[in-house]
């Protein structure tokens, strides 16, 4: 581990982006269609995903898309991927999407 990685002593704030709240309430919609008590654990499990990437947040694997950026990290639940940013204080869920899809246009913030 280099100087400048840390190991956070307490799980990171987790901050939404407009576009991860969209998607998953896009997701639970989905399944809601077909089993709503299905929708609301899914949700939930994507969820504690996201709060355990809080814990240890640098245990998320390298986007494969952006494997240049050390700071862009996912984790995996089937098919599904979540995307956020480590900042220092917090996790950035940037993004949640079915795995078989192509990386989502604009998920990435731009600066």
């Amino acid at each position: 581990m280099s100087g400048d990685e840390r190991v956070p002593t307490r799980p990171l704030e987790i901050h939404w982006s407009d576009r991860a709240k969209d998607d998953l309430a896009a997701i639970g919609e989905y399944i809601a269609a077909y089993d709503p008590v299905a929708a609301m654990r899914w949700v939930d499990r994507l969820i504690v995903d996201v709060e355990r990437a809080a814990e240890m947040p640098l245990a998320g694997r390298l986007v494969p898309e952006f494997a240049d950026r050390g700071d862009i990290r996912e984790v995996l639940r089937r098919t599904y991927r979540i995307v956020y940013r480590v900042r220092d204080e917090a996790v950035e869920v940037l993004t949640i999407f079915e795995g078989h899809r192509l990386f989502p246009q604009g998920a990435l913030p731009e600066d």
